[in-house]
């Protein structure tokens, strides 16, 4: 990845066929001033919501910095399921089984061949630091990692060898340091993130004085109600459509029991300071 230092890193999380939040992202992306080469997604462009096709165009308009997640990878070979890694039998596996065969209906052969052309993994540089994009881990697309999971973030981060490392999949936002760096999932723009309102997240990385870095979540606030309404008109996941409108996921199946039992609790947004690059030897 080539990216500008004069201009702080956007990223964000699974799209999911929502194409109102899409558009409300990227148009946040503008008004911040950040230009396409300095904005990084963590792949699911297609999931859920009810506009697969339009939603792809729209990141692919872009020009930005897309990794492939899971759903992409099966779109592309395609597979008969998202590939998602729920346990079978679990709520989360059956409505997985409704939302991808609408998406595998909606999405067209030159979608599919785009999705087939996305790395499973990105590196580059960004003031002095070096950064790796996955939508799970090293190991598999499709592994879950969550803020509460702190060994298993280390050891991921580990296999990395980056000092700061940006995820996806899980769909929700946490910043946790590893020594002077940090493995950053800034959340998803598709879906809520369970926490009883509305807003989607997403992350920015902004030089501070000195050569520090600041890593910070933020809510973006879209029109869920016609990204809802439109999942209704389409019949394929009402479940998803009431996610929208309340802000409380389907069910909670991936969840650890941290996660789970703040379920409806309004997240706020984080900063965390990182040193200067230079001194990121000595931390870690």
């Amino acid at each position: 990845m080539t990216f500008s230092d004069a201009f702080p890193l956007l990223v964000f999380g699974g799209p999911y066929s929502n194409r109102q939040a899409t558009a409300a992202m990227l148009a946040r992306a503008q008004s911040l001033g950040v230009p396409p080469r300095n904005i990084i997604c963590t792949g699911d462009v297609v999931a859920y919501c009810a506009e697969p096709e339009a939603t792809a165009a729209l990141i692919r308009e872009a020009g930005i910095h897309v990794v492939a997640g899971n759903c992409e990878e099966q779109l592309a070979s395609d597979a008969d399921d998202c590939g998602c890694g729920f346990d079978a039998g679990t709520a989360c596996d059956r409505l997985s089984r409704d939302w991808f065969a609408f998406a595998t209906a909606e999405v067209s052969l030159e979608t599919r061949q785009w999705m087939g052309t996305l790395p499973l993994r990105l590196g580059g540089t960004y003031r002095g630091r070096s950064i790796a994009v996955v939508h799970g881990t090293a190991n598999a697309t499709n592994e879950f990692l969550f803020g509460s999971e702190t060994a298993a973030i280390h050891d991921a981060h580990a296999a990395l060898g980056s000092d700061i490392v940006i995820g996806g999949h899980c769909g929700l936002p946490f910043i946790e340091r590893v020594g002077g760096g940090a493995w950053f999932n800034p959340g998803v723009i598709g879906v809520p993130a369970n926490d009883g309102t509305c807003d989607v997240w997403y992350g920015t990385l902004t030089p501070g004085v000195d050569d520090e870095l600041h890593l910070a979540t933020h809510r973006l606030g879209y029109d869920h109600t016609t990204a809802a309404q439109l999942v209704r008109r389409s019949g394929h996941a009402d479940p998803y459509a009431d996610a929208l409108e309340t802000g409380l996921w389907p069910s909670l199946d991936v969840l650890p029991e941290r996660e789970r039992s703040v379920t409806g609790q309004p997240l706020r947004e984080v900063t965390v300071t990182l040193p200067a690059a230079q001194t990121l030897a000595s931390v870690a």
